[in-house]
């Protein structure tokens, strides 16, 4: 089997492009190709690269780590009409993937807008599945129970929904309001030579539009099946965006087995700030199912 534990592991070496359709994603693929498949899927304003801490653990374990570049982000397609990012259409990239790859059913663990999609995948094509692994993003309806004070940690998508202000904004002076916003983070200046690329800030925004509708921060969300796949939710008490409760909440829509993890030191980006922790947690959880 290759070995993966180098500190300088680039989750790109031998990555792919695959035709999903409408457009290509480019995925990485790593870990022996009988392994039990692990899709990892990342959010804003990340790629495949958040997972470098994760791919080669879960590779050395035995895990066939599948981690696709989302449409709109990393070296995947960049479609620029708002449409192109509905929720269904990102999950049937992930189903290209899969079938791309050859697997049946596959462990998904995903962050943020990962995560978001994972509880839609979840819900939609749970035969594709064997568990989820939500990071830093509940469920809708949990996101809907959290009340006032989800909704005023939120208010940049917002922001982010009027089309022209936000790509005018924040770039400006060499990227003044993202980085007040997301702090000295060190993945910063990744992030900004990411966003910097023509379409790309266009692209990533196109998420948030295209499926967050400003009625529904006072309706309910739009009713999808329980999950009823094994789901562990993990949160972290220093996310500047998303509140424990809005987590912790999102077992009312899992009809299998749910199990709850809070992380102390990461924030938001849990990947990146606890990865040692993370794996740990990865690997129990993956194991004892």
């Amino acid at each position: 089997m290759r070995w993966y534990g180098s500190t300088m592991f680039d989750p790109y070496v031998g990555c792919r492009v695959v035709n999903c359709g409408e457009c290509s994603v480019t995925v990485t693929d790593h870990g022996p190709t009988e392994g039990i498949p692990v899709l990892l899927v990342h959010g804003f304003p990340d790629s495949a690269w958040l997972w470098r801490h994760q791919i080669p653990v879960l590779a050395d374990a035995g895990y066939r780590v599948i981690a696709p570049d989302l449409r709109g982000y990393g070296r995947s397609d960049k479609p620029q009409d708002v449409e192109a990012y509905q929720m269904s259409k990102l999950a049937s990239d992930l189903v290209a993937v899969l079938d791309e790859a050859g697997v049946e059913r596959a462990h998904l663990v995903g962050h943020d807008w990962g995560a978001a999609l994972g509880w839609y995948f979840a819900s939609t094509h749970p035969d594709r599945l064997m568990t989820l692994t939500a990071l830093s993003a509940g469920h809708a309806g949990g996101f809907a129970a959290a009340g006032v004070a989800q909704r005023e940690k939120s208010w940049y998508m917002l922001y982010f929904l009027i089309e022209g202000l936000a790509e005018s904004r924040l770039p400006a002076d060499d990227w003044y309001w993202f980085r007040s916003w997301i702090g000295r983070h060190p993945e910063i200046e990744t992030w900004i030579a990411d966003l910097s690329r023509p379409g790309a800030l266009n692209a990533a925004l196109n998420v948030y539009r295209a499926n967050i509708n400003p009625e529904t921060w006072i309706t309910p969300p739009r009713p999808l099946p329980k999950v009823e796949v094994p789901t562990m939710g993990v949160w972290s008490v220093r996310d500047l965006a998303l509140t424990e409760t809005q987590m912790t909440a999102s077992g009312e829509f899992v009809s299998g087995e749910w199990r709850y993890e809070r992380i102390d030191e990461a924030s938001h980006w849990i990947p990146l700030d606890t990865p040692d922790q993370l794996n740990r947690l990865l690997l129990d959880w993956l194991g004892t199912h």
